[in-house]
């Protein structure tokens, strides 16, 4: 049974730091590239971040560029999104997702609020 479990959110203050975590189980975790998106109420997923399965590749959102880190450690099949300089219009439901070929697994979702 394929699992992406995200834990890591909740409430920050602006410029604080967070870091999410997304295991997976059940698939072939090294194959997959792996991405944060986010999501508002009432507006469109959007892509944070991506993480390819081989080099381990990054890109990023220009909104988060220089401020969240994605990464990916294969022995432990989780996938990393250290986030700095938190701002509030960061705050959102963050999903994991899972990608190869055309297969597509999503996470539950983890709050992040960046309040004062």
């Amino acid at each position: 049974q394929v699992q992406l479990v995200e834990s890591g959110g909740g409430l920050v203050q602006p410029g604080g730091s967070l870091r999410l975590s997304c295991a997976a189980s059940g698939f072939t975790f090294s194959r997959y590239a792996m991405s944060w998106y986010r999501q508002v109420l009432g507006k469109e997923r959007e892509l944070v971040a991506t993480i390819t399965s081989a080099a381990g590749s990054t890109t990023y959102a220009d909104s988060v560029n220089g401020r969240f880190t994605i990464s990916r450690d294969n022995a432990k099949n989780t996938v990393y999104l250290q986030m700095n300089s938190l701002k509030p219009e960061d705050t959102a439901v963050y999903y994991c997702n899972a990608r190869f070929l055309t297969l597509y697994y999503w996470g539950q979702g983890t709050q992040v609020t960046v309040s004062s």
